[in-house]
């Protein structure tokens, strides 16, 4: 009596586990361009959200200097500062280091 040893069978990839395989590598390379778009439009997002509160916070600003505006003490200053306006009986004196600065000032 002779006893035969048979090897282990070796796993067959069969019709069903190649078209998986098949199904999966598809799915996996047509999904990585929207993963890739999603995650591009997310930090788009972000940024976006971050340029609209520096615009916010420079509205804030506007606002207060607006609303200064109103304030007849502050009219004043600028008409003397950046129009070199003065008030009746007043004698204005410029420099001309004073006239220098104020063409060269912001207002």
């Amino acid at each position: 009596m002779t006893v035969r040893t048979e090897a282990a069978p070796r796993p067959r990839l069969t019709g069903r586990a190649a078209l998986l395989l098949i199904v999966l590598t598809v799915l996996a390379v047509f999904s990585t361009v929207p993963v890739r778009e999603y995650l591009s439009q997310r930090s788009r997002i972000a940024e976006l959200e971050r340029q609209a509160r520096t615009l916010e916070q420079e509205n804030a600003g506007l606002r207060t200097d607006m609303a200064k505006l109103y304030d007849p003490a502050e009219l004043e200053r600028l008409a003397r500062e950046c129009l070199g306006m003065v008030a009746p009986g007043e004698i204005a004196f410029v420099t001309a280091s004073r006239a220098r600065e104020a063409e060269l000032s912001d207002c």
